[in-house]
C-alpha cells in the first residue's frame, strides 16, 4: 500500500500504513480509542499474531489472565489463539501502533466499518461472520 488509509470504525479509527493481506506479510497500522469508546468483544485470532505498541495516551489491554494499562513506550503481544481486548476508561485519547502477521488486512477493517457504521445497534450476526471470515474467533464469555 503506497499511501496510508483511514477506516472508522464506530469511533475507533485505523490508519492502515502497511496492508501485508496480498502477500501474506506483515502488516501494520495505528489505532485511535477515544475515552470510553465501544471496542471489540474479547476474540483470538486463528490465523496471525498480532502486537501491540502504544504510542500515546494509556490503553488497557488484556492478553489471557493479564490485563495492563500500557502508557507510550510499552507494548503487549498476543501469540495466535489467545484471546485479547482492549479498552480506553481513561481521559485522554490513546494511539498505538498494531502490527499483524501474516496480516488480515484493511478489508477487514471496510467490511467491519460497513456494518458498525451503518447507524442504530450492528447487525451482530453479520459482524460474526465477517470475523469468521478473516479468522477471528469471539471469546466464549465465562470461558
Amino acid at each position: 500500500m503506497a499511501q496510508s488509509e483511514t477506516i472508522n470504525v464506530g469511533q475507533l479509527g485505523i490508519n492502515y500504513l502497511v496492508d501485508g493481506s496480498a502477500s501474506g506479510g506483515m502488516g501494520m497500522f495505528e489505532l485511535t480509542v477515544p475515552p470510553s469508546s465501544n471496542v471489540p468483544p474479547p476474540h483470538s485470532h486463528s490465523k496471525n499474531d498480532e502486537c501491540i505498541y502504544v504510542l500515546e495516551g494509556t490503553l488497557r489491554y488484556r492478553v489471557d489472565d493479564t490485563t495492563r494499562d500500557l502508557e507510550h513506550g510499552d507494548c503487549m503481544f498476543s501469540p495466535r489463539g489467545s484471546v485479547h481486548q482492549f479498552s480506553n476508561p481513561h481521559g485522554q485519547v490513546a494511539r498505538a501502533l498494531v502490527i499483524q502477521t501474516p496480516d488480515i488486512g484493511a478489508q477487514y477493517f471496510r467490511d467491519v466499518g460497513a456494518v458498525v457504521n451503518a447507524g442504530g445497534p450492528p447487525d451482530r450476526t453479520k459482524l460474526l461472520g465477517i470475523m469468521s471470515e478473516y479468522g477471528l474467533v469471539p471469546a466464549v464469555p465465562g470461558a
